[in-house]
């Protein structure tokens, strides 16, 4: 069934997620998509607890964070007054940071360089704690840009499972600001099809229907549902 389109309620985030989620229902229908195919992850960097606290009670339960450090500021005391909450980690991660981001996180999106699997590697053999991994393309080739090229990534791929042993589960992307994002998508999904990856990080506020219709399994949504920062 779908969900209602909504309406004007008293608190405006529960409405705008409604309203994320109604127009996920709705590319997913014309992709001819099971709804639960996609996971939306509500992108909740920068924001504080009290903006976070109602759109956890409107039923969200994936959060997107950038930053370990502010992660762990304001996550712990929030999953402890909302079980069930699961946290991704989506921005670029240092090494000195794996220990505490395979802690907090339930999935990483940013895998893109040997040293982060060296230590991550280690820290999930450490804590017995396996967050679900994504290797992050950078499809664009921005040399400003995190992720690994997509001329290398199958060779990546293999390293990371290989030799690192990480249960790589999945691939994320950005594309250039600049660009169709159609183009991106489609390259990140080939590259995961022919590696035997399921999951597609892919698409954020401005362009996740158009993600849907390429395959992506998880869609960042941070502005749509929180407003600008």
């Amino acid at each position: 069934m779908a969900p209602e389109k909504p309406s004007a309620i008293t608190s405006p985030l529960p409405n705008l997620l409604a309203a994320v989620e109604y127009d996920i229902f709705r590319a997913c229908n014309e992709a001819r998509r099971d709804r639960a195919s996609v996971t939306l992850i509500a992108v909740s960097k920068t924001f504080e607890a009290d903006a976070i606290v109602p759109v956890i009670e409107a039923g969200q339960r994936v959060f997107g964070e950038n930053r370990v450090q502010e992660a762990k500021a304001k996550w712990p005391a929030l999953i402890s007054a909302h079980p069930g909450i699961a946290l991704h980690m989506i921005g670029p991660l240092q090494s000195n940071k794996a220990k505490e981001a395979v802690a907090l996180f339930d999935a990483i999106h940013s895998v893109d360089r040997p040293s982060i699997c060296e230590a991550l590697a280690r820290e999930i053999n450490a804590q017995k704690r396996r967050p679900e991994l994504f290797v992050q393309i950078n499809t664009g080739e921005e040399p400003q840009k995190a992720g690994i090229a997509a001329t290398e990534a199958d060779g990546f791929i293999a390293s990371c499972r290989e030799k690192y042993g990480l249960p790589i589960s999945g691939l994320m992307c950005i594309p250039p600001v600049d660009d169709a994002p159609a183009p991106h998508f489609a390259l990140t999904a080939k590259i995961a099809a022919r590696n035997g990856l399921k999951n597609l990080s892919m698409g954020m506020s401005a362009d996740f229907a158009i993600a849907i219709q390429f395959g992506a399994t998880h869609v960042r949504v941070g502005s749509a549902i929180f407003g600008h920062r």
